[in-house]
């Protein structure tokens, strides 16, 4: 498992009964979790004087319940130092509760960014041809931000509207307001379908699907049945020294070994590199355990 365990103002501090109990920043939320399957002991003491509380529905869905909660907050994150890298200013994410138990962020990806962002630091930069990052389905723009400050010229794309300008914030929060971030609002499939036609071209792509959704004319979006052939179409915008694909799936029927199946057959096959599929987590204070949030799949170049 890939865990996120370099964050100094988010943290997992217990998990039990379908629910998480998260420290973010100076605020404590409980918000449930259906990896959750265990009933453990609440010992935590914050378990009984949360800001906020996600309340499922037996209905669906569900509605918020606050404590001394603001209306909108912060947190940072600061990457890793490495051995021979420079250090970089800290991200900066404007965080507030909104439908389905969402804050904005989801911490567990930084174990992601830690990873491109190496592979873009590592590449010599050549300043006639600046490094080109795609980011599809792209929410507030965490993987956006930590591409961008990784010196790339990134491309951001999601349906939303509020996402977009969201993620804008986030980037000016960040010191990244100038970066070259190209932001647009648009159906990812029909953005890839328009970029094949004009033969662009990216050196990494990163793709964080939603599970379910629907597109801008009522097009159904599924991931199970989708993926595979957008997976395919959007592999043809990858350069020819093309450095590196990220596929996110939050789907339980999508294991790492699904991911990396299909990561072979539409983007390692014919050019080699290295694929590798792990779940995602977040570590758990109470308990040193790692709570799982999905799975990842990755490819990257032969060196």
């Amino acid at each position: 498992m890939w865990i996120a365990d370099n964050w100094k103002d988010y943290e997992v501090l217990d998990a039990s009964g379908g629910e998480k109990l998260e420290r973010w920043g100076d605020y404590i939320l409980i918000r449930p979790d259906p990896q959750v399957i265990w009933s453990t002991p609440r010992g935590h003491r914050a378990w009984s004087g949360p800001n906020g509380h996600y309340h499922r529905s037996d209905r669906g869905g569900g509605e918020w319940e606050f404590f001394r909660l603001p209306d909108e907050w912060g947190i940072s994150y600061r990457f890793r130092e490495r051995g021979g890298e420079a250090a970089r200013k800290p991200l900066a994410f404007r965080l507030k509760p909104f439908s389905f138990k969402h804050t904005g962020l989801f911490p567990e990806q930084a174990v992601n960014w830690e990873w491109f962002s190496h592979i873009l630091r590592g590449t010599p930069q050549n300043p006639d041809r600046p490094l080109k990052v795609l980011n599809l389905f792209a929410y507030t723009g965490g993987a956006t931000l930590a591409a961008a400050a990784a010196g790339a010229h990134v491309t951001h794309v999601d349906a939303s509207k509020g996402m977009v300008g969201w993620a804008k914030e986030n980037a000016a929060a960040s010191g990244l307001g100038d970066a070259p971030i190209r932001w647009l609002v648009d159906d990812c499939v029909k953005f890839v379908e328009r970029e094949i036609r004009r033969g662009s071209r990216y050196d990494g792509i990163i793709m964080d699907p939603p599970s379910y959704g629907r597109g801008p004319k009522g097009e159904i979006w599924k991931l199970e049945t989708s993926i595979w052939p957008f997976l395919t179409l959007t592999a043809q915008l990858l350069s020819q020294d093309a450095l590196f694909f990220l596929l996110n799936s939050y789907t339980t029927g999508l294991q790492p070994a699904v991911l990396s199946y299909m990561l072979s057959e539409a983007v390692a096959k014919g050019r080699g590199g290295r694929v590798e599929a792990q779940e995602v987590g977040l570590p758990v204070s109470a308990n040193g355990l790692a709570l799982p949030c999905g799975a990842a799949g990755r490819w990257q170049r032969a060196s």
